[in-house]
């Protein structure tokens, strides 16, 4: 099993890339070869998913531990295989995509490729109570009540009151803690993060400071 690959970005195309790993030439499909193709002849590293059919062996790839999670609890869907699965993962960041099945939003998962009424019905039927382990699952949460139901026009710059920081407090609170124990912890959050902070690292940062207290 293949768990990840090091090596030369030698040539990107459409679908895949080719990771030249000690003179060998890896074929690895990814959900946007052109995000790293500006890497070419560089070292890089890419998350793989090993898949086996009955005519050929196929590698997936991932630039982070985020999508390549996703990208296996989404093969675990009836009707969903790699194909599918990595068209998702094009379309959308993997904190959306749980976030959407979090909040039953079928027209969210309907906008993404190969993915009809049903089968985003299904998505949210087989997975909603499954992902909680996943690394992106407490940010996911936060935009489930705060990004992907946002009304136009609300502010996005970063502060006390931005968009980041209510979808972040709103992940603390389904975690179990208070109002003012997330206003607390908010400078320590400024403070380390800066005013270009994403909710999934403003959430990371806060729970660091609660636990120490």
């Amino acid at each position: 099993m293949i768990d990840f690959l090091r090596g030369t970005l030698a040539f990107a195309d459409t679908d895949f890339v080719v990771l030249d790993v000690q003179g060998v030439g890896y074929r690895v499909f990814c959900a946007n070869p052109y995000a790293v193709s500006a890497q070419e002849n560089q070292t890089v590293m890419m998350y793989i998913h090993y898949h086996v059919r009955e005519d050929a062996v196929q590698l997936y790839g991932f630039t982070s531990r985020e999508e390549q999670s996703l990208f296996r609890r989404l093969l675990e869907v009836s009707g969903i295989g790699p194909r599918v699965a990595l068209g998702i993962l094009s379309a959308g960041r993997p904190d959306e995509v749980v976030g959407a099945i979090y909040q039953e939003n079928l027209s969210f998962l309907m906008k993404l490729p190969g993915i009809g009424k049903k089968t985003a019905q299904r998505i949210i039927l087989d997975l909603k109570d499954k992902l909680a382990d996943l690394p992106m699952a407490v940010s996911a949460a936060a935009l489930a009540g705060g990004a992907l139901s946002a009304k136009p026009g609300k502010p996005a710059g970063a502060g006390h009151g931005s968009r980041e920081w209510l979808e972040a407090k709103e992940a603390l609170l389904s975690l179990g803690y208070t109002e003012p124990e997330a206003d607390r912890v908010w400078p320590q959050v400024l403070e380390k993060a800066g005013e270009a902070a994403s909710a999934e690292t403003m959430v990371k940062l806060a729970l660091q400071a609660l636990f120490r207290g």
